[in-house]
């Protein structure tokens, strides 16, 4: 019998921990949370088989850590100190530098694992965990050759088994990419979510004109500021080089709607139109270790 240990059942652990249940047998998963509501909620909803606490860890064969970035880098550590010498611990976070750096001197660095699985929705808690939010999806391991060997194949073991890729980076890398697919995603849709709701209160009409682009648009600002508020802190300096090149394209945009210059603006969106041959013909091989 396999023990996995999911910490923070939200929609990242609620859906690991899910889907774990459901595809990997001879496992059993146990949640840790500091919410009661929330241990509560994953037993009902059949997230998890029982509940633990950290005085638990002893006996985990896997630990996946899904909470926000800035709690996790001592929740790791202790954790770390907790584990056996057999156990893998795992994070789910959106930046990796930080963590990694953080850990590289622990006496249980080879148990850890720096992964991120590109995945999720702009919902929160366990009723937000979904069957299959991982199938396909891509996981980001970074710093691999600083796990033990043994330990990384049962991590990367699970992961396939639910349905996911592997792709391996740089923590510094991750943490520079991200930023622009991810978080300044995130970032522009809060402040247009903003801008709305701001222009909104003069102006009742708006919403009413409101149609299914600015609903996909906004969709990110539902996401949990409690998340993504300590994201952009611990990525603040690739966070800031990206918002200054879109600021400067969307000033860019603006000088050419005040020059008229509307064949400008035509050739700006008709270049921007190959983004979808990009997404269309992004494909990770299952293993692109460097």
């Amino acid at each position: 019998m396999t023990n996995v240990f999911v910490i923070g059942l939200g929609l990242i652990g609620g859906s690991f921990a899910l889907d774990i249940r459901e595809v990997c047998e001879e496992t059993r998963v146990y949640g840790i949370d500091r919410n009661e509501d929330h241990l509560e909620q994953a037993l009902e909803l059949g997230l998890i088989d029982q509940k633990a606490t950290v005085d638990d860890l002893d006996k985990a064969d896997v630990v996946i850590v899904a909470v926000p970035v800035n709690a996790s880098i001592d929740l790791l550590k202790e954790v770390l100190d907790r584990v056996s010498d057999n156990a893998v611990v795992c994070d789910a976070g959106s930046t990796k530098l930080q963590v990694c750096e953080a850990l590289a001197s622990h006496p249980k660095r080879r148990n850890f694992l720096a992964a991120h699985p590109i995945a999720g929705t702009e919902f929160s808690g366990p009723s937000a965990a979904l069957r299959g939010l991982y199938k396909d999806k891509v996981n980001i391991i970074c710093e691999v050759e600083k796990t033990a060997f043994k330990l990384q194949e049962r991590a990367l073991k699970l992961f396939s088994d639910i349905g996911m890729r592997i792709r391996y980076m740089d923590p510094a890398a991750h943490d520079r990419h991200i930023a622009y697919v991810s978080h300044l995603s995130h970032i522009s849709s809060f402040m247009l979510g903003k801008t709305v709701i701001e222009k909104e209160k003069n102006e009742r009409d708006i919403f009413d004109m409101a149609g299914s682009g600015f609903e996909s648009t906004v969709r990110l600002a539902k996401s949990s500021p409690a998340m993504w508020a300590p994201i952009f802190e611990q990525n603040k300096a690739n966070v800031m080089e990206t918002l200054d090149e879109y600021i400067a394209n969307l000033q860019h945009f603006r000088t050419l709607m005040e020059e008229g210059d509307f064949e400008g603006i035509f050739k700006e969106m008709e270049n921007t139109n190959r983004i979808k041959e990009i997404l269309k013909g992004i494909s990770v091989p299952a293993s692109d270790k460097k």
